[in-house]
């Protein structure tokens, strides 16, 4: 029993970034296709908006390390699943 906790442990954060990629995907794909994906008239508007999600996943991943440094959790998982949560906000 003590094993499967463990395996369950281990798993649990893969499964969960797993989800918020393919979801993050998946709902890009839609607006895509339909044709409202954010497209901006200028340049620069254009290059913030692109640089949205890698800057909310490296904000999502120093949250996590804070959080890490605070509780007592292990710090690949904290810095997997707050970067999948940057992606998620980005």
């Amino acid at each position: 029993m003590d094993s499967a906790l463990e395996i369950a442990r281990i798993l649990l954060p893969i499964v969960l970034v797993g989800g918020i990629v393919v979801f993050v995907v998946m709902r890009m794909k839609s607006k895509y296709t339909r044709g409202t994906l954010g497209k901006k008239k200028s340049k620069g508007a254009q290059s913030l908006l692109d640089s949205l999600i890698p800057f909310g996943m490296i904000l999502g991943g120093i949250v996590a390390i804070l959080l890490s440094i605070i509780f007592s959790t292990s710090l690949l998982s904290t810095i997997s699943l707050g970067s999948a949560i940057g992606l998620l906000f980005g």
